[in-house]
């Protein structure tokens, strides 16, 4: 995916930019732009912003390393980004997760220092790891878990399920489960008293791709993945250039910096919230019964006012 390759592309230059610092020298903004063929403005916000937490100073339009400040050479440069990205964004999760994570990478890393900063809004579930074992040997071994669930519609019952995945959509944990040879998804925070069984089973549907192919918790197995056709003004063109949504193809790129982009969904709401949340920056085309759905949510939005 592009998004990846940009990451890589990314991690590759700082990494080196990093190894060249602490090694001594003093690097110029113009130079590394023509080294690695990107605008001066990318390489000095490598400096201001991805690199800031490091022990670095501009002196005469030369970066530098501080005086007295290396980086450990008992581990690569790019190992020491990840590790410390990976630390940022477990202690987003919070609860035990966040303190045994530390505890681990701190004997990998063998320091307290980490430049890095993230913000993510994860649940914390660490309050659950009895149950995530029993749930994780399930899956491994491919046996049913009976237990206790918890929804809206049907209060507390006992069910079996055939568990495939745990998974987080945006920040908050499901377990992706056959039941009655469908793929169902449980929030995990109301799922309880579970119990491992004998029973095994076999997966036919391919779990992978389905999950990468999906856009958050709404996705649907037994449906055939349909197009919506998206109009982006500036503003969102920038974001969804950047990071775009799985299956996005983009199929036409304006001089005035808009864009129309498609998307393969199976359920409306994998586009609609994103779409509100994008609100006047995004248009959904086709089909017209979604353009429709929307246009009614906002009346009735506009009604309440």
């Amino acid at each position: 995916m592009a998004y990846k390759h940009d990451y890589d592309k990314i991690l590759t230059r700082l990494t080196i930019i990093l190894a060249k610092l602490n090694d001594g020298e003093a690097l110029s903004v113009k130079e590394l732009a023509e080294e690695f063929n990107v605008s001066t403005k990318t390489i000095q916000r490598d400096f201001n912003e991805r690199l800031s937490g490091f022990h670095i100073y501009q002196d005469k339009r030369k970066w530098k390393m501080q005086e007295g400040f290396s980086i450990e050479k008992t581990k690569s440069l790019q190992e020491q980004l990840v590790l410390d990205i990976i630390e940022k964004m477990t202690e987003s999760i919070g609860g035990k997760f966040a303190i045994t994570s530390h505890k681990l990478l701190s004997k990998i890393k063998n320091e307290d220092f980490n430049p890095i900063y993230t913000k993510l809004n994860i649940e914390d579930i660490s309050d659950r790891f009895d149950d995530i074992q029993l749930i994780e040997k399930a899956i491994k071994d491919k046996t049913e878990l009976e237990c206790s669930y918890e929804n809206d519609r049907e209060g507390t019952f006992r069910t079996n399920i055939q568990p495939l995945k745990i998974v987080n959509y945006e920040g908050f944990w499901y377990l992706v489960a056959l039941k009655d040879n469908k793929v169902q998804k449980y929030y995990i925070k109301t799922i309880s008293n579970i119990q491992n069984t004998s029973t095994t089973f076999t997966v036919e549907e391919n779990i992978e791709a389905l999950l990468e192919n999906s856009i958050n918790i709404w996705f649907k197995s037994d449906v055939e993945p349909f197009e919506v056709k998206i109009y982006a003004d500036e503003v969102a063109t920038k974001y969804f250039k950047r990071r775009s949504l799985p299956t996005q193809i983009i199929e036409t790129l304006s001089e005035d910096g808009t864009m129309e982009f498609v998307v393969m969904i199976t359920d409306e709401m994998e586009i609609i919230p994103i779409v509100k949340y994008w609100l006047p920056h995004l248009m959904v085309l086709e089909p017209s019964w979604i353009v429709e759905m929307i246009d009614e949510d906002l009346k009735i939005y506009l009604r309440r006012k």
